[in-house]
């Protein structure tokens, strides 16, 4: 049986119910992250006639590196929502949502004004 992490002791064990609807959230944010990487790849992959060729490739670095980074906001977000429904506190706000859509929406320009250029 795996270990249990020590802030699952903290507090009282919430509804099942909360802790799966958690759980789903996560899974999507990692869903998210995933088709991300999928993109990045697919981008660099297959965009050959896109250029500048850099453009591409920072582009789909850009993307790769988003996924990284809400992969570990999704666990963080996990965690952090875990513990306040244990201990009965509001759930905290995430800078991530913001980020991912500035972020969504500055790539898929780029990528846009790759294919007017082109």
């Amino acid at each position: 049986m795996a270990k249990r992490p020590g802030w699952t002791s903290v507090g009282t064990d919430p509804d099942y119910r909360f802790s799966l609807a958690n759980e789903r959230t996560f899974l999507a944010w990692i869903r998210t992250a995933l088709s991300l990487v999928a993109g990045s790849i697919l981008l660099e992959q297959f965009a050959t006639k896109l250029q500048p060729r850099i453009a591409v490739v920072s582009l789909a670095a850009i993307l790769a590196l988003l996924a990284a980074l809400l992969s570990v906001v999704a666990y963080r977000r996990w965690r952090d929502n875990e513990i306040a429904m244990r201990t009965a506190r509001p759930l905290s706000t995430s800078f991530i949502i913001p980020l991912l859509s500035t972020g969504a929406l500055l790539v898929s320009a780029a990528i846009a004004s790759l294919f007017i250029l082109r």
